[in-house]
């Protein structure tokens, strides 16, 4: 299994990548929650010769496949071919009134805005003209002045995130990989996610050879005493999701539903300091690792052993930095 960690902030880019490629650890991925994801990568790859770098991700419906096959081709050159291209939808509020781009149909337009983002990058590549017509994305003009400089190393990898089966059966047919959300348990992967993803696949005339299942799952670890007071913020963020309507068939899987609901009335009442008191312990161990650092490889090994590809990993602040790369490379071990 292949162990990854996070980049948060243009400013400490660098030494966070550097420290990351130093530490063992085989990518580097920066989200897009209040930042750019790209920025990051750029100063990253500059400092790095060996860590993959990716976005976790970069919200697709918020730009064109133009926009976006100009920036993953230029970090893909720049990091001579390290980029791993993260993309997800967002939901639904976010898409319309935070960035003020259209909303149809998320699974279908991410779809066809992976394979605008294929013929694009081929026009570039082998030459062809560019004649790229779906419902949501029309691309047939390239000028050769626009063309980007050719380079070796192929497009990026392509990732996408998901939750319900139509995305995620939408990744299996078009992406390299999937991202599964961080709010997700075992049983599910092994449900639902999966199933979905070799359907998808199949529908490709492709198998799962080379396809990778990443995930940054709940870990909660360090001394008794970081553990414990982790576990409310841990619980405030199982609610949080879980008021999510896009996210209920999660807990609907393990019988939860009912709670699923209230939470959402919660949430839409604003009444947030009362939600993570909703959240129990059974609810915590479906969700979240909860172990000691010497404990930790064997606990994620048995939760997803032979599930995920890849996981992303954060030790615990206290943890010196020669024990955290050790059990980065345990834990890579593990599965």
């Amino acid at each position: 299994m292949k162990i990854d960690g996070g980049i948060t902030g243009l400013a400490g880019a660098a030494a966070r990548a550097r420290a990351l490629e130093g530490d063992g650890y085989d990518a580097a991925w920066a989200g897009e929650l209040n930042q750019d994801p790209f920025l990051p990568l750029a100063v990253a790859a500059e400092v790095t010769d060996r860590i993959e770098l990716g976005t976790s991700i970069a919200v697709a419906l918020a730009r064109s496949p133009m926009t976006l096959a100009y920036t993953a081709d230029d970090l893909q050159r720049h990091s001579g071919g390290r980029l791993l291209l993260g993309l997800g939808s967002q939901v639904k509020a976010h898409v319309v009134r935070r960035y003020s781009m259209p909303w149809g149909r998320p699974a279908a337009q991410l779809r066809e805005f992976v394979l605008a983002l294929r013929t694009i990058w081929s026009s570039w590549q082998d030459g062809t003209p560019l004649d790229f017509r779906g419902e949501y994305y029309r691309h047939t003009l390239m000028p050769p002045d626009f063309v980007p400089p050719r380079h070796d190393f192929g497009p990026p990898r392509v990732l996408l995130a998901g939750v319900g089966e139509l995305m995620t059966r939408t990744a299996g047919e078009v992406a390299d990989g999937f991202l599964c959300h961080g709010y997700t348990t075992a049983r599910w992967i092994r449900e639902r996610t999966l199933p979905a993803l070799r359907e998808g696949r199949e529908r490709a005339g492709a198998t799962m050879d080379g396809f990778e299942v990443a995930n940054t799952p709940f870990i909660v670890t360090g001394t008794d005493q970081e553990m414990e007071a982790a576990l409310p913020v841990l619980r405030a963020r199982i609610a949080f999701y879980a008021s999510t309507p896009a996210y209920r068939g999660v807990f609907e899987l393990h019988g939860w539903g009912d709670l699923n609901q209230e939470l959402t009335a919660l949430s839409k009442a604003g009444r947030w300091p009362e939600m993570a008191g909703l959240v129990t312990d059974e609810m915590v161990d479906a969700f979240a690792i909860v172990a000691r650092p010497d404990d930790l490889p064997d606990r994620v090994a048995e939760r997803f052993g032979g599930l995920l590809t890849r996981i992303t990993f954060t030790p615990p602040p206290g943890l010196a930095r020669d024990a955290a790369a050790d059990l980065v490379e345990r834990l890579r071990a593990c599965c």
